[in-house]
């Protein structure tokens, strides 16, 4: 892969990328049950708390290692970058939403994310084109998301047509930032992890203080617990890992994390936030993971290594 760092090594293996996947795909998974945990916190709020809590703990790691956390002029747009449609926004997006919905059809929608990316890369990468079957994996998971969305068009469905939009914007805003990394070749995914965190924390808490005010961080401290393990378990880590197999696989293939994540989520919001999930619901994310399979293990990708 074009992008991969000088003295990367060689091509990752099936176990490297399936390990890599099921432990970010949980970690990540988890992030809809600590939000849902986290209680009534403002949006805004919650996106802070989460940036900042994410970027202590990298800076902590940086720091252990004797390593500068401070950017590097070149280093500043990919973090502003990162920070903002990997970061702050979709942090921002995911809270609001999940005060419409339900975390399993959120996780499933958002799960739609690997479709967005395999299309861009298919338009920006030459080794990264849609085959026959891969295309064919696209429209079937856009199909998913048609069984998925399209209820909410009907009167009196009982389901949030505007939640159902913020999730969609939530895997738009993951893909635009799954797609940029590829570009990037000049910073550590380290330091990518590292930056996208400091933005996002930075830029969501004076939102925040903008548009909640700092009143709207007194319920903090009620649901600390929650938030730490969502800024230090479900977000840092993750992202850390995350970066590192963008880098080694391709966007294409590590946004196949998107593809497992929803299981988790489903398995955690059934067992300990007593949800249910309708057999339409079942359908539509059979269909769209499905969709994201074909697309991510149909073919081969040239030069993922």
């Amino acid at each position: 892969m074009s992008a991969q760092p000088a003295g990367a090594s060689s091509a990752p293996t099936p176990a490297f990328i399936l390990s890599n996947l099921l432990i970010c795909s949980l970690l990540w998974g988890s992030a809809f049950f600590f939000v849902k945990l986290s209680g009534n916190l403002n949006p805004f709020v919650l996106a802070s708390m989460r940036g900042v809590i994410g970027a202590t703990s990298l800076a902590a790691w940086f720091l252990f290692q004797g390593k500068s956390i401070l950017p590097q002029r070149h280093e500043l747009p990919v973090w502003a970058f990162l920070g903002t449609f990997n970061g702050w926004l979709p942090n921002v997006l995911v809270a609001y939403a999940l005060t419409q919905l339900a975390t399993a059809p959120a996780a499933m929608i958002q799960a739609s994310s690997p479709l967005i990316v395999a299309a861009i890369s298919h338009l920006m990468f030459v080794d990264e084109r849609l085959t026959p079957q891969r295309f064919l994996g696209v429209l079937v998971g856009f199909a998913g998301m048609g069984i998925l969305i399209g209820p909410a068009a009907l009167p009196d469905s009982g389901i949030s047509l505007t939640g159902i939009i913020v999730m969609v914007l939530v895997s738009c805003s993951y893909a635009a930032a799954n797609v940029y990394v590829r570009t990037v070749k000049n910073v550590n995914p380290a330091r990518m992890a590292l930056g996208q965190q400091i933005g996002s924390g930075t830029a969501a808490t004076a939102l925040a203080l903008v548009m909640a005010g700092p009143a709207a961080f007194a319920a903090v401290p009620s649901s600390i617990v929650p938030l730490l393990a969502l800024g230090a378990l479900s977000t840092a880590l993750p992202i850390l890992l995350f970066m590192h197999l963008i880098r080694r696989t391709g966007p294409t293939r590590a946004s196949m994390v998107g593809y497992l994540a929803p299981v988790w989520t489903i398995l955690l919001a059934v067992l300990f936030l007593n949800e249910s999930v309708g057999l339409r619901e079942l359908l539509g994310g059979a269909v769209v993971l499905a969709g994201v399979a074909l697309v991510s293990f149909t073919g081969r990708l040239k030069r993922a290594g």
